[in-house]
């Protein structure tokens, strides 16, 4: 299958006749789906979203549109906005996936080392990155992620013994890397060039407060284990649409309309998918989308991604945007927050000798932020919310066994359980 690569087209015209090409096969593909089958399928412009409870209910196999001899893996999604859905991908759809997230504007070459920080279970994300790395020739470390086999301190050893130039985790660990690294003594990590991170909504202070504490830029991206990859950052800091590689749409959350930009819940058709053809997927993340030209001249529709859609108040974004405006030298890098009614309490990690500071200024920029709410700051010590404990504990690997010795730590061990 050819897959259609960046450059191949020079204008959003020609990106659509690009996608609409590309249509009659995936309409036919989703035919082969007991799901769509049953549903049945018509033009995309007139198709019904695919939603998340419909994926629930098709479990395990109802959208399975090839053989089961076909297929490379199964996956789950985590789970964090109800129960799991299942996806399923052939090696086929594993090329495209590959491919979409080996797009890093700062490029994956053989002559790197890429550390993985997210989980190699059921969800895609561990092995997507581990699978685009080998796709460019990189060499992979598989960290895992929040693992008792490679704790935070085993994290910041590998980062700094065996030169990482790369990494894919959370936004939120690379800071937990930084503290483990400041914790145990580590101040020099000349060979790390990009930091990869997604799996969460990043406002733009914390992704700068991270590429600051490295020295290296951040480099987000942004998709789903039903989709994989959907968007990536090009070099001038704006997040990209995979549009080659998909068809996007934008819903109304009031009307429920479908427009292929504006603000909105996003709707995603894949265009390469051979095992689990989606038409119209409603991802529930909210978006704002947008075609316009941008210096890197991809020619794909920008999107910023404001996370789950729905409810009124504070957002984790908006908190975040304004944690992280606080002055880098009050070092507040973890904070959290609680919404009771109209009283918000936010707690942060602070140093005594800026207590005052960070609180003052972050009690003040959130009653002119959200007037309507009785915001309290409350500063903690470092070490409260994120233990030192946390950031330096060792590697706990051991089989299962029954016999133990004398002066064995019978308490900590694993035996069956």
């Amino acid at each position: 299958m050819q897959l259609p690569q960046i450059g191949d087209w020079s204008s959003f015209a020609e990106l659509s006749r690009l996608q609409q090409a590309r249509l009659p096969a995936v309409l036919a593909a989703a035919e082969r789906s007991p799901f769509y089958r049953k549903r049945g399928v018509v033009d995309l412009a007139d198709q019904p979203l695919t939603t998340k409870q419909d994926l629930r209910e098709g479990y395990p196999f109802g959208l399975l549109a090839c053989d089961r001899a076909d297929l490379a893996t199964y996956h789950e999604s985590s789970g964090s906005s109800g129960e799991p859905t299942a996806s399923y991908y052939t090696e086929s759809d594993w090329l495209d996936l590959a491919e979409r997230f080996a797009r890093k504007w700062t490029g994956i070459t053989p002559e790197d080392t890429m550390l993985v920080r997210t989980p190699y279970a059921l969800m895609i994300t561990g092995h997507l990155a581990h699978r685009a790395a080998r796709l460019r020739g990189a060499t992979v470390v598989p960290a895992d992620n929040r693992s008792l086999a490679t704790p935070y301190s085993r994290v910041v050893r590998l980062l700094h013994d065996l030169g990482v130039t790369l990494t894919w985790s959370l936004p939120t660990d690379a800071l937990l890397w930084a503290a483990a690294a400041q914790v145990g003594g580590y101040r020099d990590f000349p060979s790390l060039r990009a930091l990869f991170v997604g799996g969460e909504p990043v406002s733009p202070p914390k992704k700068a407060r991270i590429a600051r504490l490295w020295g290296a830029p951040v480099v987000e991206e942004y998709g789903a284990t039903e989709t994989g990859t959907l968007a990536g950052e090009c070099e001038h800091g704006t997040m990209h649409l995979w549009a080659d590689r998909a068809v996007f749409e934008v819903q109304d959350p009031a009307t429920g309309e479908l427009r292929p930009s504006g603000r909105g819940t996003l709707v995603v058709t894949p265009l390469y998918r051979e095992a689990m053809p989606l038409l119209r997927y409603a991802i529930e993340d909210e978006v704002e989308v947008a075609y316009r030209d941008c210096p890197c001249g991809w020619q794909l529709p920008a999107v910023r991604v404001l996370g789950r859609a729905g409810g009124d108040g504070p957002t984790q974004l908006g908190l975040e945007e304004l944690v992280f405006s606080l002055p880098d030298d009050f070092g507040v890098w973890f904070w959290g927050a609680l919404v009771d009614g109209d009283a918000l309490r936010v707690e942060i990690e602070v140093a005594d000798r800026w207590r005052a500071a960070a609180t003052t200024t972050l009690t003040a920029a959130l009653r002119t932020a959200l007037p309507g709410f009785a915001s309290v700051v409350v500063p903690a010590p470092p070490g409260e919310l994120v233990p030192h404990r946390l950031l330096t504990a060792p590697a706990e690997v051991m089989k299962p066994r029954g016999l133990f010795r004398a002066g064995e730590d019978w308490d900590r061990a694993l035996r069956y359980y």
